[in-house]
């Protein structure tokens, strides 16, 4: 495994701002063959990072899904995140201060699109598939209009526009940090940033990444003692991950990626939704999952009935959203049923 960051002088977003100096993290494993077509994009959740060993380790290594013997496995942090890729902590080269809240939104179109920059610069001729959950698999879904460039799909626990359900999720925890007067319109410290109210939009998030039936069953009506006070065991397990998230991230980078994600519309300047669904001809694995609420196994539903070469899969848990996260073993068998079916036989061969 290697950790790199490349520089391009320039890119444009699609709100036309030019960012410039733009930095892009990524980390790869495995190696990129002689046709250069065997690369497997993982595209990360909101949190997340480009190091995949971290956060989805069963599924990476020799014979696994992202099996670096055979294929060139790349996964580069998005556009926003406080990770290494251009962001709000990023110094803007114009005034050598991180760009903070004047850090433009970016689309997860833009983030595809500084992407393809990225692999172009390595010398990537083809991608075997992307795949990615919840954030990462909307990254999936744009890459799917770079057409040729692109085998195969693998799409996980989304669906092809952010739902007014989803959106107002990300409305709430964003409300919740811009309540907390640390927040200072955007303008604070990055020692002393909004703790509090980063805090309790982790919380929230949390809530929707799950179901009852986990929570109930992870919990209960348990009570435990903390600091010498008696509280619920799930009160504890919601301030603890939010104080896990207040350590390792910014503000500002966590606006920014839910105003991302909220941007997300595979038709925007395409045509008619459904149209544009039914366009996507690249062979594609949904995987959808029966528990969760924020993006319910309806909406991959509706991917798999319009895009015309796709193949639905159901994943049962009792953890919702999460699930592509915990239930590693099926989705590393699932994911590894389908590319030995669908991608290996056309993009591996002895010659490769």
């Amino acid at each position: 495994m290697t950790h790199s960051v490349i520089i391009f002088p320039e890119f444009s977003l699609e709100n036309g701002s030019v960012l410039m100096d733009v930095p892009v993290a990524y980390k790869t494993w495995g190696k990129l063959n002689a046709a250069a077509n065997n690369t497997i994009i993982v595209c990360h959740s909101l949190t997340s990072n480009c190091d995949v060993e971290d956060w989805w380790s069963p599924l990476i290594g020799p014979g696994k899904a992202l099996d670096t013997d055979q294929y060139f496995i790349l996964c580069a942090n998005a556009m926003g995140s406080p990770y290494g890729t251009a962001s709000p902590i990023t110094l803007d080269p114009l005034t050598g201060n991180p760009y903070g809240v004047k850090f433009p939104i970016p689309t997860i179109r833009d983030t595809v699109n500084l992407h393809k920059k990225l692999l172009d610069e390595i010398g990537v001729q083809k991608i075997a598939f992307p795949v990615g959950g919840s954030m990462g698999g909307m990254q999936v879904l744009e890459w799917a209009f770079h057409e040729d460039f692109v085998h195969a799909l693998v799409p996980i626990s989304v669906g092809g526009r952010h739902s007014s359900w989803c959106i107002g999720w990300s409305e709430a925890q964003r409300q919740a940090i811009y309540r907390d007067p640390a927040w200072e319109n955007g303008h604070y410290l990055l020692q002393k940033g909004p703790s509090d109210g980063l805090s309790v939009a982790r919380m929230i998030a949390m809530i929707s990444y799950r179901s009852f039936g986990s929570f109930n069953q992870k919990f209960g009506r348990n009570i435990q003692t903390e600091n010498e006070e008696a509280s619920f065991s799930v009160e504890s397990y919601l301030r603890y991950q939010g104080h896990k998230l207040v350590e390792r991230f910014d503000a500002n980078c966590y606006v920014r990626l839910t105003e991302s994600m909220d941007s997300h519309d595979i038709s925007r300047n395409r045509g008619d939704y459904f149209q544009v669904l039914s366009e996507i001809k690249q062979p594609s694995l949904i995987i959808g999952i029966d528990t969760d609420i924020l993006y319910p196994l309806e909406e991959q539903r509706e991917l798999s009935s319009y895009m015309p070469n796709s193949t639905l899969e159901v994943l049962k848990s009792d953890h919702g959203h999460d699930g592509f996260l915990i239930e590693t073993d099926a989705v590393n068998r699932t994911i590894t049923e389908w590319r030995k079916k669908v991608v290996d036989p056309i993009l591996i061969s002895p010659r490769a």
